[in-house]
């Protein structure tokens, strides 16, 4: 089938806009040298020989499948497509070394660009996960040239992500490192692996230690998965040029962000776009009830993507002059306006009757309300009452397992029902009465634990549900923050006061329903297990259980503070 008729369909399928008619031609495997001679392979989908708007996708897997359809997809809305293959992969030179390579390589593209006869001056950049690592890492670099971004499911930093909590992202780190791996074995072994259900992937991410969990799954050793092991400092140099959260207030172009409440990245996501609003930005954020790899989040990106790029990056040679006329024009304090793009902030409300809302920013006005931690597993709005600990056992030989929540693989990410894990005994759970009027909740949600520990090095896992009338438990949000000697202050009686920031979520409980709040010593393999030894990440081996007690008292009050909304905004369709 022609790819001309196959962007066609597709925009009529997904309910794009309609795509312009006329030829796309395609260039594929144009070698780019970067500055030490290694050669990007890369592909140009292009709309015609006159000069028209760029956009640049930078990616690490390979430049066939979905982007194929997407250079397609822009080149019939008159953009010159230019989808490059990062070092390392998809047919480019180099090695790949995840956030090395990305600002030169871009810098790099960028300049051969700007001598081509095609170039108008006008830069825009698409991409989905790390492809958003490599928009970032560029995009303060750009200069004027950039005229808009869409960053979906990413973040300028991956570090805090990696080690959520101080923990480490086990399930997220190794898998992407066996997906990665897997673009080098034949298509046929791929296939036959992912049908058995990547039995060895499942033995790696429970295998200790766990600097050999990459061989296991993979056969090989990963380089970046040995370093982000030994590297877990936050202050490591390592980092300082991997991560690129202090450029992005230098991003003068017009940035939406589509994300998930169930994506891996989101609060960093968060984070970039906070940075963006505190220097004077507006950019446009969208989240909805996906995870990071849903259909849906693919179908959403599309169609806020291309309409953002048809709204700011204009389309004719014209912008090579900055006549600032027209739908690009900058506002006085040179970044440009965000007029013509609906509200600011578009989000999806789960639970009962959330439905989409527009916002005119994130977070919206909320109130913290704590919910308390009581005795015999009660959650109440009351303050705490004198009462005994609670107490669990966690043993890392028989780690608590995680379910659903942010994953990297979509089939096993999002809200599951909690309880098979809530049955066992090193899980607490707190369950609030039944509501008597729904209960909403929009922002960054968080707790406070008070514990006393057995061992010094422990974990403490908060995750918020949605019981429903049947009783089933569905996850809402969660985190997980990691506990060592010296890292919280412990009182008179040993107590430590653990602030755990969770996901941020907007959901709202129905009426009738109950809300439940669980506390556990871990989540694996979607964090790491703490052995309870204090050996390093990568080579600890030895696995120490031990008791350990959940405070509610005056002195200790543990709670969960939700940002509960009021005056719920109208809700809207997502078109």
């Amino acid at each position: 089938m022609p790819g001309r008729l196959v962007a066609r369909l597709a925009a009529v399928a997904l309910r794009l806009p309609a795509v312009r008619p006329g030829p796309v031609r395609v260039t594929r495997d144009i070698p780019v040298r970067a500055r030490d001679g290694v050669v990007l392979r890369t592909d140009h989908y292009a709309p015609g020989d006159l000069p028209a708007p760029t956009v640049l996708i930078r990616t690490p897997y390979g430049r066939g499948g979905p982007l194929r359809l997407l250079g397609r997809l822009l080149a019939a809305r008159g953009r010159h497509a230019v989808i490059q293959a990062c070092r390392g992969t998809g047919g480019s030179g180099g090695t790949f070394a995840p956030l090395v390579h990305e600002r030169d390589d871009g810098v790099d593209t960028l300049d051969w660009l700007r001598r081509q006869p095609w170039w108008s001056g006008a830069l825009g950049m698409f991409g989905v996960s790390y492809q958003g690592f490599a928009q970032w890492a560029l995009a303060a670099d750009a200069g004027e040239d950039l005229r808009a971004m869409v960053a979906v499911v990413t973040a300028s930093s991956t570090r805090d992500s990696t080690y959520a909590g101080e923990s480490f992202a086990l399930d997220t780190v190794l898998t992407w490192a066996e997906l990665l791996h897997a673009q080098t074995v034949p298509r046929l072994a791929r296939q036959w692996e992912l049908k058995r259900g990547q039995p060895r992937l499942a033995a790696a991410l429970d295998h200790l230690p766990l600097d050999r969990a990459d061989r296991v799954a993979t056969g090989v050793t990963i380089p970046f998965f040995q370093e982000w092991l030994r590297h877990h400092d936050p202050d490591a140099a390592y980092w300082r040029s991997r991560v690129f959260a202090d450029r992005v207030a230098r991003v003068r172009a017009p940035v939406v962000m589509v994300t998930g409440w169930h994506d891996i990245f989101l609060p960093a996501q968060l984070d970039d776009h906070a940075t963006l609003r505190a220097a004077g930005a507006r950019p446009r954020l969208v989240i909805g009830p996906w995870t990071h790899g849903s259909p849906g989040l693919f179908v959403a990106a599309l169609r806020e993507g291309l309409a953002w790029l048809d709204e700011h990056l204009g389309g004719s040679a014209d912008r090579r002059a900055g006549s600032g006329v027209g739908r690009g024009a900058r506002a006085a304090d040179g970044r440009r306006p965000a007029e013509g793009s609906g509200a600011p902030v578009r989000l999806h409300v789960g639970g009962a009757d959330g439905g989409w809302r527009d916002l005119p920013d994130w977070p919206p006005p909320a109130t913290d309300t704590p919910w308390h931690l009581h005795p015999e597993g009660e959650l109440a709005t009351r303050p705490s009452n004198p009462s005994a600990p609670d107490e669990f056992r966690y043993d890392p030989a028989d780690p608590t397992p995680s379910l659903g929540g942010p994953l990297l693989v979509a089939k096993r990410a999002g809200p599951v029902d909690n309880r098979h894990v809530e049955a066992r005994p090193d899980v607490l759970t707190y369950t609030s009465a039944p509501l008597t009027e729904a209960l909403e909740v929009i922002g960054a949600v968080r707790a406070e634990i008070h514990v006393r520990s057995e061992l010094a090095y422990l974990d403490v896992y908060v995750r918020l549900c949605d019981v429903d009338r049947r009783g089933r438990s569905r996850n809402v949000c969660d985190g997980l923050v990691r506990v060592a000697p010296g890292r919280f202050a412990a009182d008179g009686s040993g107590a430590l006061r653990v602030p755990v920031p969770l996901w941020p979520t907007a959901y709202r409980f129905a009426a009738g329903h109950r809300v439940r709040v669980q506390v556990a010593g871990g989540a694996h393999p979607r964090w790491a297990r703490n052995p309870g030894s204090g050996e390093p990440l990568g080579a600890a081996v030895t696995l120490r259980a031990g008791w350990r007690q959940v405070l509610h008292d005056p002195t200790h009050p543990s709670a969960l503070w939700l940002p509960t909304v009021h005056t719920a905004p109208r809700s809207v369709q997502f078109e």
